[in-house]
């Protein structure tokens, strides 16, 4: 799905601003089909944002169930004769839109972009009205996985409920990315694929335009970064040539720009639509990962999609100061742990040169019970890998042509002992690299199994492992860190022939909190288990990364092991230093050093 584009052709119109909003707390909304005139009882609600942290009511934070959106908005009178659009670029998890008391789109699973055309629902040059319901609730169908939880006892009020989750970190929820408005001619370009690599000094782009509408002429020519002409075709499809190619590289991003031009038979020109790409290479073998045939090594944090009171919500300032301290502690990359990130954080990636794993939302994928399966039709079912296989097909639609990702996580720490396992990963592996050859596949697993028992990892290319020793196994030991690093690992390698990235490895610490010697959740002791992880890697010739556990504090569920959220940042909430954040740019900013 291509990105919302104003340019001579196009018209966008944004959506952003305050909504009315009301929480359907006994669920009648649908029934009672609100959405057939203007919402009653609202307040105000920005989008984008998360809805759970801007009020003061805990049933609201807490909610379970629907929520709904409305605003009201005029269609310009110019508009009339063009495909207008709304495009959702999030909900969480789902939702159904109405214009004008009109369904026009209903989409499940949240994280990624949904639109429908609203030509002739639309009144032009009038006011018109989007309500919008969107529902957070987690089934076993639903990627990110949950259920419902309903108590019928004495210790509880009747119908009582919560929604149950398997993954640490906050189910927030709403509009929490941009609500727009396009405009185009109705004879469009529809999509752009583009497969850019190099051989020697010269670039080879691989490239498919895709027009709805009446038949149309496309002409398509590449643009270097002063806007000079390289390479032109009068095809919608084909392969065109870059002589004296710059490659993009990490940390030195070089975009090159597809432009693409559709024209009727009278010779006008109806639609236009630019698209950014760079020109690289990527390939694995069993021991390391090339970036233009250059050994690439991981070195950066884990993040979230969060902050103080709009939560997920979309903010460019904070997305623009993360860049900015990723770039000042020396990392290269992250994994958009545990969802697909925000169409905007990759075009900042594309930008900067930070390199990117693109993860699915398919996460706390375990059974409630450890007495069953998790592979059942109960549970991770046939549905959920229907689904799951969905994700994915609308993930690499929107994110395929980003020069940024190098690799596709088809999801993070499910069980994978059960020999179930290996089918149903096998199969989304499959579709992935169906969808995508040009990418690596990995999936992160964070059970402490034998490799053997890992029945997934078959299939990926490259392995990705969650390890917290010293911290949730022999609390306090820093001393045993390298040995069991090196003593677990080794066999991983031996047992697949993989490169394997160390995908999560960190310590809760409250910043301020100090100690010497270190102790657990003092800043000393995150800075000392780091530390000691490293010396592990380094002793490793097949681990290619390290992604630590976490760029910053972030919300989560409530519970006895969480002290007001996830504490394992180097950074803060908002996005002050650890004494963990000044040691890794010591390590990052200095040439790597294997001594095996």
């Amino acid at each position: 799905m291509l990105y919302p584009q104003e340019n001579e052709t196009r018209e966008v119109k944004d959506l952003s601003g305050v909504w009315n909003f009301r929480v359907d707390r006994h669920s009648t909304g649908r029934d009672e089909e609100w959405f057939r005139q203007p919402l009653s009882d609202t307040m105000p609600m920005p989008v984008p944002a998360s809805y759970n942290d801007l009020t003061q009511d805990i049933t609201i934070r807490d909610h379970i169930g629907d929520v709904w959106y409305e605003r009201t908005f005029y269609v310009p009178s110019s508009w009339r004769g063009k495909r207008v659009s709304i495009r959702f670029s999030s909900a969480e998890h789902n939702a159904v839109a109405w214009v004008n008391g009109r369904e026009v789109v209903a989409h499940k699973g949240g994280h990624l972009p949904f639109a429908a055309d609203i030509s002739d629902i639309v009144t032009y040059g009038a006011e018109n009205r989007v309500t919008v319901v969107v529902n957070n609730i987690l089934t076993w169908d639903t990627l990110p996985p949950g259920f419902i939880r309903t108590y019928d006892d004495m210790n509880h009020p009747p119908g009582y409920r919560i929604q149950e989750i398997q993954f640490d970190f906050f189910n927030y929820s709403g509009l929490s990315r941009p609500v727009v408005l396009t405009a185009t001619s109705p004879t469009r370009i529809e999509d752009i694929a583009i497969r850019a690599n190099s051989e020697g000094c010269t670039g080879i782009v691989d490239y498919a335009v895709t027009t709805t509408g009446d038949s149309a002429r496309i002409t398509v020519r590449i643009l270097d970064e002063l806007g000079r002409e390289v390479a032109a075709a009068a095809e919608a499809s084909g392969t065109l040539k870059i002589e004296n190619v710059t490659l993009w590289k990490p940390g030195q991003a070089y975009l090159y720009t597809l432009e693409a031009k559709a024209t009727v038979s009278t010779g006008a020109v109806v639609d236009i639509y630019r698209e950014t790409f760079g020109v690289r290479t990527v390939r694995v073998t069993d021991t390391q990962f090339f970036i233009n045939d250059e050994p690439f090594y991981f070195q950066g944090c884990c993040k979230h999609e969060d902050m103080d009171l709009k939560g997920r919500g979309l903010d460019h300032a904070l997305n623009i100061k993360d860049f900015n301290l990723m770039n000042w502690i020396g990392a290269n990359s992250f994994r958009t742990s545990h969802y697909p990130y925000s169409e905007e954080i990759l075009q900042l990636a594309d930008r900067t040169g930070m390199v990117i794993i693109d993860e699915s939302p398919a996460v706390g994928m375990r059974s409630d019970n450890p007495a069953e399966p998790t592979y059942s039709e109960e549970r991770i079912s046939s549905r959920t890998l229907a689904h799951h296989k969905q994700v994915m097909r609308e993930l690499i639609t929107r994110d395929k042509n980003h020069p940024c990702v190098v690799m596709w996580s088809v999801g993070n720490e499910p069980i994978v002992n059960e020999p179930k396992a290996g089918d149903y990963w096998g199969e989304v592996v499959a579709e992935t690299r169906r969808l995508d050859p040009t990418r690596p596949v990995t999936l992160v697993i964070g059970d402490v199994v034998k490799p053997a028992e890992c029945h997934p990892f078959q299939h990926v290319d490259v392995m990705c492992i969650n390890r917290y020793h010293s911290w949730y196994s022999d609390p306090g030991h820093l001393e045993l860190i390298e040995l069991q690093t090196v003593a677990e690992l080794t066999p991983w390698h031996e047992h697949f022939q993989k490169p394997l990235i160390i995908s999560e490895y960190g310590a809760d610490t409250i910043a301020g909190f100090h100690a010497d010697p270190p102790v657990m959740f003092s800043e000393e002791y995150q800075v000392a288990m780091l530390e000691n992880f490293h010396k592990g890697f380094d002793r490793l010739h097949f681990v290619i990364g390290e992604h630590v556990w976490n760029f910053a504090d972030f919300a989560t569920k409530q519970g006895v092991s969480r002290v007001i959220g996830n504490k394992k940042g180097v950074f803060t909430r908002q996005r002050q230093p650890k004494a963990a954040a000044h040691a890794l740019r010591k390590r990052w900013s200095e040439p790597r050093k294997k001594i095996n």
